[in-house]
C-alpha cells in the first residue's frame, strides 16, 4: 500500500480538492505511469494517494503547484510569507502532518482505506493477504501447464477470468512488442501459450518489496507483482504484473480476474544487472516496470 500516513492521507485528500479536475487526471496518469485508467474525480485521487511513495513525492509533483500548498497552509491556519518558496511550503506541510495537528478530518474514513468490518469485503479482508494467497495460487496454477516441470496440469481456464477480461502484454527483449487481448477464453490461451508452449516459468517475489496491493471502495482489488522468469533452469529476465481483481457473486464470492498487465524485460533489456528477487519499480517519475 502507499506509504502515507492517516494524517498524511487526510492532508493530501483536502489539497487535492483544491486541484483541477483536468489537473488531477493528469496527476492521475503521471503518478501510475497511465496504467490504470481512473473515470472520476473520486478515483483520481484515490489512485494518486495509493501510488504515491509518500507525501512529500507527492507534494514535489509539477501539478501540486506553489499556490495550492499556500492556500492549503492558511486554510490549515498555518500562515506563512507571501512570498514563500515551494520547497520551503513543502517542508512546512510535511512539519504540520508530522506534528498531527491537521487530524480534524481523520473521523472521515479516508478514500482507500479498507476498514476491517467493510460490508462489501467481509469481516477482516486484508488486500494484502489476499494478493499473497492469490499469487501463490494463480503461479502454481499457470507454471503447471509447463510441460518440463512434469507435472500434472491443473484446472486452468476461461472460468477463472470475467468474460469482458483484458490483457495487455509488453515484452522487452531486443525489441519491444505490445499486445493486447480482450475476452476471457483469449486471455487464458495467451497467458497459457507462455507456459505450454514457450514453456516458460514464473517465479514471483512475495516478499514486501515484490508484492504491492490496493483495493478500491468499488470492489477492485489491484495486486501488483514483482518476479523472475526462466526456462530450463535459465533465467532469462524479470516480469512485472498487475491483476485487477472483482468478486463474483454468483459464484460464491470467488476472485475473478478482471485485467492484466504483464510487463517483461528480457536479460538483454536489462542490462547486465544481477536478477535476484526483483522489486516493484515505483520510481517517482515513473512506474518503470510497471505497464505504460
Amino acid at each position: 500500500m502507499s506509504g502515507l500516513s492517516v494524517t498524511e492521507r487526510v492532508g493530501c485528500t483536502k489539497l487535492l480538492k483544491l486541484i483541477s479536475k483536468e489537473d488531477l487526471l493528469s496527476l492521475s496518469d503521471t503518478v501510475t505511469n497511465k496504467m490504470i485508467v481512473v473515470e472520476n474525480v473520486t478515483e483520481a485521487m484515490e489512485t494518486i494517494l495509493s501510488f504515491s511513495k509518500n507525501a512529500e513525492e507527492l507534494l514535489k509533483r509539477k501539478k501540486v503547484h506553489r499556490d495550492l500548498i499556500f492556500k492549503y497552509l492558511a486554510k490549515e491556519g498555518v500562515a506563512m510569507p507571501a512570498n514563500t518558496d515551494k520547497h520551503q511550503l513543502v517542508k512546512r506541510t510535511l512539519q504540520l502532518w508530522s506534528s498531527g495537528k491537521a487530524m480534524d478530518e481523520t473521523k472521515q474514513r479516508p478514500p482507500t482505506q479498507t476498514v476491517s468490518t467493510d460490508e462489501k469485503t467481509g469481516v477482516g479482508f486484508d488486500p494484502m493477504v489476499l494478493g499473497q494467497q492469490f499469487c501463490q495460487w494463480f503461479f502454481q496454477l499457470l507454471n503447471s501447464q509447463n510441460p518440463s516441470l512434469g507435472q500434472p496440469p491443473q484446472d486452468w481456464g476461461p472460468q477463472h477470468f470475467w468474460p469482458d477480461a483484458k490483457l495487455r502484454l509488453l515484452s522487452k527483449a531486443g525489441n519491444e512488442q505490445m499486445e493486447e487481448f480482450l475476452g476471457a477464453e483469449l486471455v487464458n490461451l495467451r497467458l497459457l501459450a507462455l507456459t505450454r508452449e514457450e514453456r516458460l516459468l514464473l517465479s514471483p517475489n512475495l516478499e514486501l518489496h515484490g508484492l504491492r496491493t490496493l483495493a478500491s471502495p468499488h470492489g477492485l482489488v489491484l495486486v501488483a507483482v514483482a518476479g523472475t522468469i526462466h526456462r530450463d533452469g535459465a533465467c532469462l529476465g524479470v516480469f512485472e504484473k498487475i491483476f485487477g481483481l472483482i468478486r463474483s457473486p454468483l459464484e460464491n464470492n470467488s476472485w475473478k480476474i478482471k485485467f492484466v498487465n504483464l510487463k517483461i524485460r528480457g536479460q538483454d533489456a536489462l542490462g547486465g544487472t544481477e536478477v535476484v528477487a526483483p522489486a516493484l519499480n515505483y520510481n517517482s517519475t515513473e512506474l518503470q516496470l510497471l505497464c505504460s
